[in-house]
């Protein structure tokens, strides 16, 4: 659940606008009841979007959170397919916009004065979440959503099928690289990063030393480092050792479930689902180093709650999404761990959520400690389709690296002044 499912921030497709208008054409499908009659209590009506999360029991499980709210009748939209934030983007220009939305950190989002303040909200539990969560949804001192769920990402592993090429877990992209070769049959694929690369580029960016932006938003990303890494893995990719054509995306671990991987780029969401395939045959490790001054990184996505600041409700879609993902720690929990495992955002649910404390999802959460990187708010949609165009263009294709990197730079740049001025 998480990235999971259907949509994962990393595989975005760019929001064209024409896209996201042409969706809103279609998306009255997406269920009749726009949830606008008279409500319970205040008699308000609310109406939150979800992405349609991968693991059985979370629809049922959000609309349950809903349904025990007295204070308005809240109907829950459930997106499908791949598309997820193109329809959220096209429903926000219409008057069937959600009030409460959940999405990643965005910093258009509130320049454009689209997401409310929710500092107020916020500020009593603040010192509770996790710091970084804080700092990723703060502009100018104020605090524009609430995140819900962290969602670390991991290479995982077959141990028996290490054991039987002699091979140790890869500290370095080099190992990686070798492990896949070992690990290939005819039958089984060495390695899986997804059908079209894009989960990797973060991670590729910071293992090898280099980051997405600078602290005061300067573009970061166009280093020797991260050019020799492209390179790297325009080997890999040529190699007939990449799985290319897997059934599902990453974010879905059938590949590595089915035998058709020995490794797996995913998310701690899919841990249950391999655990009860697999056994004890499964095993995580960070994002390898990249480089001499590199280091191994872990990419710490998850999903937040926003209000829609230009909602017909705005004071009642700010007090529900408080009740439920301030003052309701039991369903907090029960979100975070009885479906997929993720890792609560508030520090004292994190540390007693007894789901997390042993075994593999006990060594998610320390790779999380030690190497996670978390989202950056300055980071837009459209940084992220320049910078998935550099591994298009350059490990699926053989651009230059250095080359796509430098054209990256200058979108990056633009964009930047946009929002930065």
């Amino acid at each position: 659940m998480s990235a999971s499912s259907n949509s994962n921030w990393d595989r975005r497709t760019v929001l064209r606008a024409a896209m996201g208008l042409a969706a809103a054409g279609g998306l009255a499908a997406c269920g009749s009841n726009t949830g606008r009659g008279g409500g319970a209590g205040s008699g308000e009506g609310l109406v939150q979007y979800f992405h349609a999360y991968g693991e059985p029991g979370v629809e049922q499980a959000v609309k349950r959170y809903a349904k025990a709210y007295k204070e308005a009748n809240v109907t829950t939209q459930w997106i499908t397919g791949n598309n997820f934030e193109q329809k959220l983007f096209a429903a926000l220009l219409t008057k069937n916009a959600p009030d409460v939305f959940e999405f990643h950190p965005q910093i258009q989002m509130v320049k454009s004065g689209q997401v409310a303040d929710l500092t107020d909200i916020i500020e009593p539990v603040k010192s509770d979440f996790n710091q970084a969560d804080i700092k990723s949804h703060t502009v100018d001192g104020k605090i524009y959503g609430i995140r819900m769920i962290d969602d670390p990402q991991f290479l995982f592993y077959r141990p028996s099928l290490f054991e039987k090429a002699k091979i140790e877990v890869p500290t370095t992209l080099e190992e990686l690289i070798e492990a896949a070769d070992k690990l290939t049959t005819s039958k089984v694929k060495g390695l899986f990063l997804g059908n079209d690369l894009t989960p990797v580029v973060r991670p590729l960016i910071w293992s090898a030393g280099a980051d997405t932006l600078t602290p005061d938003n300067k573009p970061a990303f166009n280093t020797d480092a991260v050019a020799e890494g492209l390179k790297q893995l325009r080997g890999l990719f040529t190699s007939g050792n990449l799985l290319l054509d897997a059934p599902a995306d990453s974010w879905d671990p059938s590949a590595l479930i089915q035998g058709l991987t020995a490794m797996q780029w995913c998310g701690m969401w899919a841990m249950p689902a391999m655990q009860k395939a697999l056994g004890d045959d499964i095993g995580i490790f960070p994002f390898p180093k990249v480089g001499s001054a590199g280091k191994q990184s872990v990419y710490n996505g998850g999903w937040s709650m926003f209000v829609n600041a230009k909602g017909k409700n705005v004071d009642a879609a700010k007090e529900y999404v408080k009740w439920l993902w301030i003052d309701q720690k039991e369903y907090q929990e029960d979100f975070a761990t009885s479906y997929g495992f993720h890792i609560p955002p508030r520090t004292s649910l994190a540390e007693s959520a007894d789901k997390l404390k042993s075994g593999l999802p006990a060594e998610g959460v320390k790779l999380f400690n030690e190497f996670g990187h978390f989202d950056n708010i300055g980071w837009t949609q459209a940084m992220i389709a320049a910078t998935e165009d550099v591994f298009a263009n350059s490990v699926r294709k053989n651009g230059d690296p250095k080359a796509q990197l430098d054209a990256a730079e200058k979108k990056v740049d633009a964009e930047l002044k946009k929002l930065f001025g």
